[in-house]
């Protein structure tokens, strides 16, 4: 296939996320190729910003009935906090609302794509989502103008995530609940329909996938959490998902659209991925930062590895799992972002 190169703080987390009513949606937009992508600097930044005392001491039990493993839970205000850290290292700024002025518009439609495969265990937090929200918030984007999706309503919910529709709150539904469009768009390899979220529901996108190693592409993050916005991910999974992925990235309605990229290293997976297992997950309590994909991936693929090795598990590379669309994603054809890392600024911060 060819393709065309072209109120108050509780009260809102309480309110933010559960009820239901009926879904509508206006006709499908898609914005031009070039005009409203963003436009990276000369150096990608990369922020990893940690938090060791970001869970609290209540544990909860997650995984399959019956499972043993338990996490601790994760205490909101930290959580906001270390996204402030975050993003006003990402965006220099002495007001955690400036970096939000940057990257959406008071009146614009903002959906936040999320990744729920893996349940509670191994799925974007909740609390993260919350605090992403209310920043949104004060930024001047109304709360019925959010949208909390992913590909599923039922596995929004198994992550911990509550089904809702109703006026002047964030929404939160799968694309099961709102379809496909008709039309097949088409670039390089692939060939697919976008949900109607992502094409009637957002101006803007801001992606929150998960730091997960994946057993047929090697690992999972900012460029393969838009697999969960198309209709046939599975016709994509050959050949480690290279160059599927990175085309993927480069449908306008997808590329025009991205603007932000919050990797949600709370939990996260070194193996066996993209499923939770217990046994070879860890707790990095981190959130990656960006506004480049393709650093983001790069990054995160080396803190996978590097996890590997204390592990004493082979590379990626060894194992024939190699991510190789990461680099396609860089070429001269994609041009989604950096993967060279004297092209990358890493930033990473510690609380204390």
């Amino acid at each position: 296939m060819r393709g065309k190169r072209p109120t108050s703080r509780r009260d809102f987390l309480r309110n933010c996320l559960a009820g239901a009513v009926g879904l509508s949606f206006p006709a499908a937009s898609f914005p031009p190729e070039a005009s409203s992508l963003p436009v990276l600097p000369m150096r990608s930044r990369v922020v990893v910003a940690h938090d060791p005392f970001l869970r609290g001491p209540q544990l909860q039990r997650v995984g399959s009935p019956g499972a043993t493993h338990v996490a601790a839970s994760v205490d909101s205000q930290r959580m906001l906090g270390l996204l402030d850290r975050a993003l006003q290292t990402l965006i220099p700024a002495g007001d955690p609302v400036y970096p939000w002025s940057r990257i959406v518009r008071p009146g614009q439609l903002v959906g936040i794509k999320v990744n729920t495969l893996g349940g509670r265990g191994l799925s974007t937090n909740v609390q993260l989502v919350e605090a992403i929200c209310e920043r949104l918030q004060r930024a001047g984007i109304r709360p019925q103008d959010i949208v909390v999706w992913d590909r599923d309503t039922d596995e929004l919910e198994r992550a911990g995530f509550r089904f809702r529709t109703g006026w002047n709150q964030a929404q939160c539904f799968g694309t099961d609940r709102a379809g496909f469009e008709d039309e097949l768009l088409e670039f390089g390899e692939v060939g697919s329909q976008l949900s109607r979220i992502l094409t009637r529901r957002c101006d803007v996108l801001i992606n929150v996938p998960v730091l997960k190693d994946h057993d047929g592409a090697g690992v999972s993050m900012a460029l393969k959490n838009m697999y969960g916005v198309i209709n046939n991910p599975n016709k994509y999974h050959p050949n480690g998902c290279d160059p599927f992925v990175a085309d993927v990235n480069m449908l306008p309605a997808i590329r025009g659209r991205l603007r932000l990229h919050i990797c949600d290293a709370t939990a996260a997976c070194f193996d066996g991925g993209p499923a939770f297992k217990p046994e070879t997950s860890w707790q990095p309590n981190a959130l990656i930062v960006s506004l480049d994909p393709v650093a983001l991936d790069h990054i995160g693929w080396q803190m996978i590895e590097r996890k590997r090795e204390e592990k004493g598990l082979k590379t990626l590379a060894a194992e024939g799992r190699m991510p190789h669309y990461i680099a396609t994603a860089a070429d001269a054809l994609h041009r989604l972002g950096t993967n060279n890392p004297r092209q990358i600024e890493l930033i990473e911060t510690r609380a204390t």
